[in-house]
C-alpha cells in the first residue's frame, strides 16, 4: 500500500471539477499536483484522507472514488461547519492540501464470490460508492448486487449520474427510498426509512455479505434489522468514518470504548463492534 504521507505534511492537489450533489453536498474531483505522485498513489475502497484548505483547516473524508478509476480522485463534502463551508467555496483550478490514504479498507478479497447487499443513507453512500464502483469494474469476481439507498428527501439523494449507471449494471438491483414526507408528486421510488425498507425487501442471507454506511442512527437500526433477519454479525460490514475528526487518534472524538475509529478502522464488521459501548 503506497502512501503519500510523509511527516503528516499535505501535498498540493488541483481541483478539476466540482459537482453539486445536493443543496449542502459537493463532490470534488482532483489530481495531485505532482504527476509522479499521482501516478504512484494507491488506495483501497473504504480508506480515508485529510483534505486541507490552506489557512482554514482540514477535515477527514473517505475517498469516494474507486482505485480502479484513478485518473481523478474524488471526495464528497457535506457542509456542516467552518472548514467544510470553506471547502464548498473552492472552484475548478483551486489548490488544496491532501494526505493519505489512512485506515483499513473493505475486505474486497473476502467479498469475492459473494452476493453483495449495499445499504446506504445520505452522504453515507460516499464510501460505499468507492466499493460499488470497484465491484462493478471487477464484475466477474462477485455475485449479485443489491443496492438500497435512501435520503431524507428526493433533493437529498446524491450521485445521480452513478444511480443511473447502477440501474443498468449487470446483475445489479437498485432500490431508492426517501423518508416519509420527502417524496415529490412524480417520485417513483419507495417511501420509508432505510431499515424499514430493508426488512420489507428481506434479501436472502444465502452466500451474502452486507456493507452499510450512513448516519449513526441509520446504522444502528440497520444492523438491528439485519440481526432480526438472521444475518450473522461477521457478515455485516460497516464504516464509521462519519465519527472521525483529526484522523490520527488524538482528539478522542471517534473513540468507542477502547477502539479509535481512525486508528483501528474505519471499517469494522458488526461482530467487532456489537459488544462495544453503544455510541449510535
Amino acid at each position: 500500500m503506497s502512501s503519500i504521507v510523509e511527516n503528516y505534511v499535505p501535498h498540493k492537489a488541483i481541483i478539476h471539477e466540482v459537482i453539486d450533489e445536493s443543496s449542502d453536498t459537493k463532490t470534488f474531483r482532483f489530481t495531485l499536483a505532482d504527476e509522479k505522485l499521482h501516478k504512484e498513489f494507491d488506495f483501497k475502497p473504504g480508506q480515508f484522507c485529510e483534505f486541507t484548505v490552506f489557512g482554514e483547516g482540514e477535515c477527514t473524508f473517505c475517498i469516494a472514488s474507486s482505485p480502479t478509476r484513478k485518473e481523478l480522485l474524488e471526495c464528497s463534502v457535506k457542509k456542516v461547519g467552518k472548514v467544510t463551508e470553506s471547502i464548498h467555496k473552492l472552484r475548478k483550478g483551486h489548490t488544496i492540501g491532501f494526505r493519505g490514504p489512512y485506515g483499513n479498507w473493505f475486505p474486497v478479497d473476502d467479498l469475492k464470490g459473494k452476493n453483495l447487499i449495499f445499504v446506504g443513507g445520505g452522504i453515507g453512500l460516499a464510501p460505499l460508492r468507492s466499493l460499488i464502483q470497484y465491484v462493478i469494474d471487477k464484475r466477474s469476481d462477485y455475485g449479485r448486487i443489491l443496492i438500497l439507498y435512501g435520503a431524507r428527501s428526493v433533493a437529498d439523494l446524491c450521485y445521480e449520474r452513478d444511480l443511473r449507471a447502477w440501474y443498468k449494471a449487470p446483475d445489479t438491483e437498485l432500490i431508492l427510498t426517501v423518508d416519509p414526507g420527502g417524496e415529490t408528486p412524480d417520485w417513483k421510488g419507495k417511501v420509508g426509512f432505510v431499515p424499514t425498507v430493508l426488512e420489507q425487501l428481506n434479501p436472502s442471507k444465502e452466500n451474502a455479505k452486507v456493507v452499510t454506511c450512513g448516519p449513526p442512527i441509520m446504522i444502528k437500526f440497520t444492523v438491528q434489522a439485519l440481526d432480526r433477519m438472521g444475518f450473522k454479525p461477521e457478515d455485516v460490514v460497516t464504516t464509521l468514518e462519519m465519527k472521525m475528526k483529526c484522523g490520527i487518534g488524538k482528539c478522542g472524538r471517534c473513540n468507542i470504548g477502547h477502539i479509535y475509529v481512525c486508528k483501528h478502522g474505519p471499517v469494522f464488521t458488526y461482530a467487532q463492534i456489537k459488544d462495544l459501548p453503544q455510541e449510535f
